[in-house]
């Protein structure tokens, strides 16, 4: 696998995975057939590094639906609770910068886009609650609005009560069960 793309043969094992969750689950993405979806990571092989990134820590990527009737297949993470690969981080880079002691490993932000995944913006993230009961023990840092980072902000869900909850943290602050959910378009 190089930085970009994944190999055929590298990739066969990660198919087969995608098309057995995709199957188990099939109230994630009404109306989609796998042969559809198998089709357009063929033609899309630059989707399959940030596919097997979010598999590798823990997401359990898996169709999530479809943009309009032509658009691009769209995979989120699906795992029950946020990726376990992808805790204990702080925001943003400028959060992890900040830090005087106790630095994370890393920030949300800057690991997504080394993935090559959107983190979930919080309407994203309340529509996967539609699909499912995710982050019913921890949490996943969410898009946060301009406005809110500059004063040092950063927003974050999670699902308790049978509620989706939306709240603030400083950016700079991470625990052991708060991560981020990723999205990817096909």
């Amino acid at each position: 696998m190089n930085h970009k793309t994944m190999n055929v043969t590298a990739a066969d094992p990660l198919l087969k995975t995608l098309q057995a969750r995709f199957l188990e689950h099939m109230h994630r993405h009404p109306g989609l057939a796998w042969a559809e979806v198998q089709a357009r990571l063929e033609a899309r092989p630059a989707a399959m590094r940030p596919l097997q990134e979010m598999e590798s820590s823990g997401g359990e990527p898996d169709v999530i639906g479809r943009e309009g009737n032509a658009g691009p297949v769209v995979f989120c993470d699906c795992s029950a609770e946020s990726p376990s690969g992808r805790r204990s981080l702080c925001y943003d880079r400028q959060a992890l910068d900040a830090r005087k002691d106790n630095k994370p490993a890393h920030a949300a932000v800057e690991r997504a886009a080394e993935m090559g995944v959107e983190l979930l913006s919080e309407a994203q993230y309340r529509q996967l609650q539609q699909l499912g009961e995710f982050d019913t023990k921890t949490s996943s840092w969410v898009q946060t609005p301009d406005g809110v980072r500059a004063l040092g902000g950063a927003l974050f869900c999670d699902r308790r009560y049978g509620q989706v909850f939306t709240y603030h943290n400083g950016a700079q602050s991470y625990y052991a069960a708060r991560g981020f959910r990723g999205l990817v378009r096909a």
